[in-house]
């Protein structure tokens, strides 16, 4: 069964041809024209990928980023203005997995989304339970579960493959640059603040204290490290 992509977007023409595009690559397309028609859709279809314009005209697009967040793990491509920097980084800081700027080319949305379905829903082959910072964290690769304090963390895509990442090497250091093509294949642009907005949204859904963090350490002017076991392993 081919993967579902809802198009919420209120420009008809663009709408059509992102539909266009998208079945030309055999993936089921929804569309919407606002955010009421989108969450409906949403609850109903519960598609694979969301690409949604920030602009909509009855709802505030962050407003139906939060909203699509709240009960579901579905992978979020924004859309915003060339010009909308502060939008772009407050959309990744409420869960979207990535963003696209206007005016783009339909064919790059399309490799953009395709990487987002090929990755977003990726596991480690090898299911396994691991611990870090003193047993406060657990992950369960088998079950794409992940426990603080053995209490169940909801997390979107791209935030489960960002703490993958650093779990892979515990104790590693794994630059921004190297965090950002692991998540999402290629180099976002100002990859630097996504992967930090990534890593505060990460940090927040963990309960970490950020000065005093137990699981997720920065190393200034480098990156961030995934804190091993406190017994050593």
């Amino acid at each position: 069964m081919s993967p579902t992509v809802l198009v919420v977007e209120d420009e008809s023409k663009l709408r059509d041809l992102l539909r266009s595009f998208l079945e030309r690559e055999h993936l089921t397309v929804l569309t919407a024209a606002s955010g009421a028609d989108a969450l409906a859709l949403a609850s109903h279809a519960e598609p694979d990928l969301v690409v949604l314009d920030l602009g909509l005209p009855d709802v505030s697009g962050l407003e139906l980023v939060r909203e699509l967040r709240r009960g579901s793990d579905v992978l979020v491509l924004i859309l915003t203005a060339m010009s909308s920097e502060e939008d772009r980084i407050r959309g990744l800081e409420l869960g979207a997995d990535d963003y696209v700027t206007k005016p783009f080319s339909p064919r790059e949305l399309i490799l953009r989304v395709l990487a987002m379905l090929r990755r977003g829903r990726g596991i480690d082959e090898s299911p396994h339970q691991r611990s870090f910072g003193g047993h406060l964290l657990e992950i369960d690769d088998d079950q794409h579960e992940v426990r603080v304090r053995g209490i169940a963390v909801n997390l979107s895509p791209t935030e489960w493959g960002l703490l993958s990442e650093l779990a892979r090497i515990p104790g590693r250091v794994f630059s921004r640059y190297e965090l950002v093509n692991a998540v999402r294949g290629y180099e976002w642009e100002g990859y630097e603040r996504v992967i930090d907005s990534h890593v505060k949204n990460l940090r927040r859904k963990l309960g970490e204290d950020t000065s005093h963090p137990l699981i997720i350490e920065t190393v200034l002017g480098i990156g961030y490290r995934l804190m091993p076991r406190r017994d050593g392993s």
